[in-house]
């Protein structure tokens, strides 16, 4: 398909490298990935023995052609830390997959490609230029106004039905009916479903509140953050989006809470759910019928989709159980046929199913582990208690967001390479923060409760 979706995703390979040489490398890449995320296509060109190129992966190859040519001296100050292992295991995890099913050290190095565009890289982006309180703000900042940038767009097809990536690009991405929602429409603009969208306002509606709440951001381009918070979070309820709103209520509570409550716990009840749902679900132990009971009493037909979700990952674990340490690869064997026909009769919704499936225990604890580490490296640097401090504000909102993502991660498979930007950035920032608290304090950005974009100067690091 040699059109505007191919020349979008193609050209923007090698535009990312020419917004390295107009700003400065964070803000380029703080740009491409928003850029991308938010406006380029749904879609995906196949490429023989390489990644498809995706949003994602036209991004990332972009990112690394960037650095590579305006700022080559970063990754020779990158070093390995044992931080790092969780990423490294789940990107090299798709070839244990592959070599243990037979498909071959060819068909494994194609699965760890793939693998290194979509989750390594951001994730290493974010470790190298997000690692400084200054600069962890900036990242919290941009998602903030990414979901303003939003606004608009959300709105425009809540009256006018989800018709913008149609009209840029052609087609819809997904089904026009999974768009409608409580008698109107869900947006979807220039993401894969409504859910995605949903799940982005919550973040950026989340991190917009608290840094606000928190003293951190008191305005923004001169306006009060009372009024863009305000329209973000009316923007967000009318995504319609029942399970991004109570992830939002969810993690404004869990930081709310935090001020009063000194301890911990709190935090590490959060943290373990995903990772508890999972050892449940995929031992056995708990069926979940619990949560549909509690469903039908507020919509007989959401409850009755999510008992189809369990059941569906019942089978899908069951299989996924037979080859439990290394999955069964990414050619489709880890799903369920029907023993006559042949036919697949499963449905996979859960990005942690999915995951358990194709690359078993080894890939679904490695990739839990890199999305909710960063959020208890945090916690080992910054007291729980003290996250509403500004300061802290926004590696706290980043850490929360981290634990929402695990969590839709349950019952959607949502790719967004702004989240392991955030891991990322965690991971840097544990890391640096030793030699970083004493000058924090006295950095003059750290001071200013305004935001006002500015071009680059000595104090806003690379």
């Amino acid at each position: 398909m040699f059109d505007i979706v191919t020349v979008a995703l193609v050209g923007w390979i090698f535009m990312v490298p020419l917004l390295f040489s107009v700003l400065t490398p964070r803000r380029a890449v703080l740009v491409a990935f928003l850029f991308a995320w938010l406006f380029l296509p749904q879609g995906a060109i196949g490429l023989p023995g390489l990644p498809d190129l995706t949003k994602i992966t036209a991004t990332s190859f972009g990112a690394l052609l960037g650095v590579v040519l305006f700022d080559a001296g970063r990754f020779r100050k990158y070093r390995f830390n044992w931080v790092d292992l969780p990423i490294l295991i789940w990107c090299v995890a798709p070839m244990a997959s592959s070599l243990s099913n037979g498909y071959g050290p060819y068909d494994g190095a194609s699965a760890v490609l793939s693998q290194i565009a979509i989750w390594g890289v951001p994730y290493l982006i974010g470790r190298l230029y997000f690692n400084t309180l200054e600069s962890v703000r900036e990242l919290a900042i941009a998602i903030f106004i990414g979901g303003l940038v939003y606004v608009p767009l959300c709105l425009w097809e809540v009256r006018m039905s989800p018709q913008l990536h149609r009209m840029v690009y052609g087609y819809h991405p997904s089904a026009f009916a999974m768009t409608l929602r409580f008698g109107g429409y869900r947006p979807m603009v220039f993401m894969q479903h409504g859910l995605m969208v949903g799940l982005w306002m919550t973040s950026a509606t989340l991190v917009g509140a608290w840094l606000w709440t928190s003293g951190s951001l008191k305005r923004i381009y001169g306006m009060p953050m009372i009024l863009p918070v305000g329209v973000l979070f009316a923007t967000t309820v009318l995504c319609k989006s029942v399970g991004a709103l109570v992830l939002l209520f969810a993690g404004l509570g869990l930081l709310f809470v935090g001020r009063h409550v000194k301890t911990p716990v709190l935090l590490l009840i959060a943290v373990l759910i995903a990772p508890g749902y999972m050892a449940l679900r995929a031992t056995g132990t708990w069926s979940g019928q619990g949560m549909v009971r509690i469903a039908s009493r507020l919509d007989e037909e959401r409850a009755r989709s999510l008992a189809g979700r369990l059941e569906n990952e019942d089978m899908l674990a069951r299989r996924a159980a037979r080859k439990q340490l290394f999955g069964w690869g990414s050619w489709g064997d880890w799903r369920v046929t029907d023993a006559e026909t042949g036919k697949d009769i499963t449905v996979s919704d859960g990005m942690w199913i999915i995951t358990y499936g194709k690359t078993g225990l080894l890939g679904l604890v490695s990739l839990t582990t890199a999305l909710l580490l960063p959020v208890l490296l945090l916690a080992k640097r910054v007291k729980f208690g003290q996250w509403s401090h500004r300061l802290a504000a926004a590696p706290a909102a980043l850490a929360v967001l981290l634990i929402l993502f695990s969590i839709d991660n349950l019952l959607n498979a949502m790719l967004n390479p702004i989240f392991m930007l955030g891991a990322g950035a965690l991971s840097g920032f544990y890391i640096m923060a030793p030699k970083l608290m004493a000058v924090a304090r006295s950095r003059s950005v750290l001071k200013s409760e305004d935001y006002v974009p500015t071009g680059a100067s000595a104090t806003t690091g690379p």
